[in-house]
């Protein structure tokens, strides 16, 4: 009896397994070949077909991260139709607490790698833009936006790190909503 056809694997499909290895605590240290091949129940040769070397797979693995990681995330944020209310969704999608993605503070520790580095400056710079727009869209100046853009990423990332590292310090599910809408409107006050 013929065994069934596998589907054939694409570029993402090994991009997405990278980004699965970098996540579960490998670091960029776990993007090998043979075993994401091993993990993809594919061979060395379907890696070939699709990229040249290790590096490339990495640079695919980063777009796909920022994609899911900012692009899309701003693209579900934009269907809120006020500054606030995006503001307001964008901060509860990015610190929910069941916990942060552990990938993006993988990748904060391998900022020395060039490409990594590279993604990290591409990533940071649309994030902190958008949100200074937001703010900007409120009627702060430009000054005010930028800075309160960098306390309300600074807040996202310092969320991160310590739902990675010491998750009791953080709000218990019930006392979450009123901890992130205090820090909401400690970014919107005025004065």
């Amino acid at each position: 009896m013929a065994q069934p056809r596998k589907p054939r694997l694409t570029a993402l499909d090994w991009a997405d397994a990278a980004l699965a290895a970098i996540r579960e605590g490998g670091g960029l240290k776990s993007v090998a070949i043979e075993p994401l091949a091993t993990r993809l129940g594919t061979t060395k040769g379907s890696f070939y077909w699709h990229f040249t070397n290790r590096e490339a797979l990495i640079e695919a693995a980063l777009s796909r991260w920022v994609e899911t990681n900012t692009d899309e995330i701003i693209t579900t944020v934009e269907t809120e139709p006020t500054p606030e209310s995006r503001l307001r969704k964008l901060l509860t999608q990015v610190t929910k607490p069941s916990g942060t993605d552990p990938l993006e503070l993988s990748l904060l520790a391998s900022k020395d790698h060039p490409q990594v580095a590279t993604a990290l400056q591409q990533v940071t710079t649309r994030r902190i833009t958008y949100i200074a727009d937001l703010f900007e869209n409120l009627g702060f100046t430009e000054t005010e936006s930028r800075q309160r853009a960098l306390m309300a990423y600074s807040f996202y990332l310092g969320h991160a790190q310590l739902t990675h590292a010491v998750p009791s310090a953080l709000p218990s599910r019930e006392e979450f909503p009123g901890y992130l809408e205090a820090t909401v409107e400690a970014l919107l006050r005025r004065g």
